[in-house]
């Protein structure tokens, strides 16, 4: 269950991925995007420290969907300088340090889980003024593999190929994260699905 907020955060997230994007090397759009967001879900950490939200962006009208995975953390996430968007003021948490989630052991170890146990996105449950209420999540996403299947340990990140895709060695798994998505169909391996397009793919190794 990821518990979310009716808060203000500043700056936005919008705002933060539309200094960081044009300096990706996967992104092609104008300089200064003003970025409109297609849809988002989340996962839930288990141990409820990290956010883990994936937000899918435009930068112009009719362009490419980009995808964005990202983590809010409570304090740097140790030897991650380098994909640290940067801090926003949550109105009911403090201060956060927002990161490209393909550096956060703990978004590869949700993502892991998801696509080899075929689940999906986390139920949301937003608190306002202290009243919590079920909402439903702007996307739905599925994993291709099997309830009984077993997922390894994920405790760090061994190295990150910055490109459309973008791959990570996560300690026993290797990711795959579609930056742009194109509508592609087709996955020969263990994926995150949403509806047709595979958004991730997931190997043990």
């Amino acid at each position: 269950m990821a518990l979310l907020y009716r808060a203000d955060l500043t700056p936005g997230k919008l705002d933060l991925l539309a200094a960081w994007l044009p300096g990706r090397p996967w992104y092609a759009g104008p300089e200064r995007p003003d970025l409109q967001k297609v849809s988002a879900f989340r996962f839930d950490d288990p141990a409820g420290a990290v956010g883990v939200e994936t937000i899918l962006v435009r930068a112009e009208a009719g362009g490419p969907v980009f995808q964005t995975p990202l983590t809010y953390r409570d304090a740097p996430l140790e030897g991650a300088d380098a994909y640290l968007l940067g801090t926003s003021e949550h109105s009911v948490l403090g201060k956060r340090w927002i990161y490209d989630a393909a550096a956060d052991p703990v978004y590869a170890a949700c993502l892991a889980t998801a696509v080899l146990t075929g689940g999906t996105e986390a139920p949301e449950e937003l608190s306002d003024d202290g009243v919590v209420r079920s909402r439903t999540p702007s996307m739905s996403v599925r994993g291709t593999g099997s309830p009984s299947a077993a997922v390894p340990p994920v405790t760090a990140i061994d190295a990150i190929s910055d490109a459309n895709p973008t791959v990570v060695s996560a300690s026993s798994v290797s990711l795959t994260i579609f930056r742009v998505l194109d509508g592609t169909t087709a996955a020969d391996t263990p994926a995150l699905m949403w509806e047709s397009q595979p958004l991730a793919l997931v190997r043990v190794i």
